[in-house]
């Protein structure tokens, strides 16, 4: 559609929201008459709402049928205006993004600025997709209560810290037309940083300022539950609330003592009260395929994500996935109950989860699964609450699309449950040994909080290098940068002699799967995967055939077991026997003038 028609559809659409509003005051905005219709909901939760004439109401609570929610520089003041009032709120900037926005967490608390260490620490993540906003308005609202309507004893025994909006930039390129997919609210942010990265890919890597403040901030304050607010796509179901971790229900963790404590307490607790307050919750899922009774998936455990990070830094991590097809004050709302639980939940039996984090920080385990993949084989089937829908021809599309009803279905879905599997086993060595001119990697490892052993002479040391068999670079980008794989490597022994300035990182610390993920090559969440080290691809000097060719006929003459070899090789490939470049580059390989250090990865692993 050219420009001109689009804007032409827009203003009819705005004049149609105009008229509606003027005609029914309660009607829904413009935005929504292409979505399906929400089933009718009036949760006791509701009762959560402060009337517009309060002073403290927020500005989602002064018009709930507008769907709003305020820009940074409103919310930052409101906060400033709560921070004012009350000695249990105070603001702690604790980065700066790209375009210059101070990033501010909101933190409550009865023990001034210094934590007791004896209570546990709830953080909640709002905005780091700034379009899913949902947690700072419940923030706002709840943090509000604390301060002035008789919820001060949430912070008896537990620590809140709120970072309202991480993705700032993001959360002030706002539009009305920023999520298609999501009810509310009218006014979103985009999903991407000022530089067009998304901050829910880069728990590993460490690329933006955003990220790498949350993690000093989560270094600083040790919080005990993590929890990322989100707002999902996808299939209509009734779930208003979902949420999950890695380890749920059984499945894989690498934090398998908290992945059972969130399973078998947290869970149920938090269920019950959302239930209580008239939502309904369930788990994180994915719907498989366009059929929405094909099947469901857990999405995936990869450590670039929130969920995936916290199981392999054994911190305990939450992802709330609200439902984008519910109004916005209901998911506002059911976020503000899951939080107040998680409080309630966390003074009664926060030495509980603090034993498990323990537990899972001992852990050293031999070998480590990496690299997951959805697994083909069901693990479980699973009851549903599924949307009635029909199908229809779509004009457009030329196909049959689906027509999600609004209508709860009376009777739950059976449905296969299909999770992931690791697709690589990853061996654990005692250490590994990073270069001193790779100050870069160096400083991400710092920033995820590993502990390093930073060498003051040259130190020579017994290594396995690794050599990188056909590795293939990526013919796209992916959140800025073309990655690199590669299946198989060659060990190496070596003894290698280490600058000044270069790091040994042991594995032997709770951040030892972190590292081990980081640091081999063939790890998907890797450094080299992330193409952070393009430069070992780079062969140096090369050889002329004027050159070669005498010198290989002479290897082939000099060593008989070089000659069978070659031989051998020539019988088998054909298209190797008949390129001419290709078997003098054979024999180049073979001679002390070829590139010694072409792929052999510069981190190496320490022998044991």
């Amino acid at each position: 559609m050219r420009p001109i028609l689009i804007s032409a559809v827009l203003a009819a659409l705005a004049c149609a929201s105009s008229a509606m509003s003027q005609s029914a005051p309660n009607a829904a905005p413009w935005d929504q008459d292409f979505l399906p219709p929400a089933p009718a909901w009036s949760g006791a939760s509701r009762a959560l709402l402060r009337p517009a004439s309060d002073p403290w109401a927020t500005d989602f609570e002064r018009d709930p049928e507008l769907n709003f929610s305020p820009d940074y520089a409103a919310t930052r003041a409101w906060f400033d205006r709560l921070d004012a009032s009350s000695d249990l709120i105070r603001i702690e900037q604790f980065g700066t993004s790209p375009e210059g926005r101070p990033i501010y967490a909101v933190i409550a608390s009865q023990d001034g600025a210094t934590f007791d260490p004896a209570k546990p620490v709830l953080l909640i993540q709002a905005g780091i997709h700034p379009g899913e906003i949902d947690g700072k308005d419940a923030g706002m609202m709840l943090l509000r209560d604390i301060a002035h309507y008789g919820k001060a004893h949430l912070l008896d025994g537990v620590n809140l810290i709120l970072i309202p909006i991480l993705s700032v930039d993001g959360h002030e390129r706002a539009g009305m037309y920023s999520r298609p997919n999501q009810r509310g609210p009218r006014i979103q942010g985009w999903r991407n940083t000022a530089t067009n990265q998304n901050l829910n890919r880069d728990y590993m890597k460490l690329d933006q300022a955003e990220m790498r403040a949350v993690r000093g901030l989560v270094l600083k304050y040790r919080p005990d539950l993590y929890v990322d607010v989100h707002v999902t796509d996808g299939m209509d179901y009734q779930y208003d609330l979902t949420f999950g971790f890695n380890g749920e229900s059984g499945a894989f963790s690498r934090s398998p003592a908290s992945s059972a404590w969130l399973d078998d307490v947290f869970k149920p607790v938090i269920y019950a009260a959302l239930e209580d307050e008239g939502h309904i919750p369930g788990e994180l899922v994915f719907g498989v395929g366009g059929d929405p009774k094909a099947g469901l998936s857990d999405g995936g455990l990869g450590e670039r994500f929130s969920n995936g990070w916290g199981a392999a830094a054994h911190v305990p991590t939450i992802l709330i996935e609200n439902h984008s097809l519910k109004p916005f004050d209901q998911r506002v709302l059911g976020t503000y109950v899951f939080i107040e639980a998680a409080l309630h939940l966390l003074e009664r039996d926060g030495t509980g989860l603090r034993a498990a984090i323990r537990a899972d920080e001992a852990l050293r385990p031999a070998q480590i699964p990496a690299n997951f993949a959805p697994d083909p084989t069901p693990q479980r089937t699973v009851a549903f609450k599924g949307i009635q829908y029909e199908t229809y021809r779509s004009e457009a599309s030329g196909r049959d699309e689906i027509r999600w009803l609004g209508v709860p279905d009376p009777e739950p879905w059976s449905l296969p449950f299909y999770g992931s599997r690791p697709t690589l086993t990853l061996d654990r060595p005692a250490a590994y040994w990073v270069p001193a001119h790779r100050a870069d990697l160096i400083e991400r490892l710092t920033i995820h909080g590993v502990r390093l052993e930073r060498i003051e002479a040259p130190r020579t040391v017994e290594v396995n290098m690794l050599r990188l068999v056909d590795p293939t670079v990526a013919g796209r980008t992916n959140e800025g940068h073309v990655a690199i794989s590669v299946k198989t490597v060659e060990v190496e022994r070596r003894a290698w002699t280490w600058p000044v300035g270069s790091v040994r990182v042991s594995t032997d610390q709770p951040l030892g799967d972190v590292v081990v993920l980081l640091l081999e090559p063939q790890s998907s969440e890797s450094f080299f995967a992330w193409g952070l080290i393009p430069e070992v691809l780079n062969r140096v000097e090369y050889i002329e055939g004027y050159a070669i060719a005498p010198l290989a006929d002479r290897m082939l003459a000099a060593d008989p077991a070089l000659k069978a070899e070659f031989e051998a090789r020539l019988a088998a490939e054909p298209e190797f026997a008949a390129n001419g470049d290709a078997r003098l580059a054979w024999f180049y390989e073979r001679t002390p003038f070829y590139d010694d250090r072409f792929r052999l990865y510069p981190i190496a692993r320490e022998v044991q």
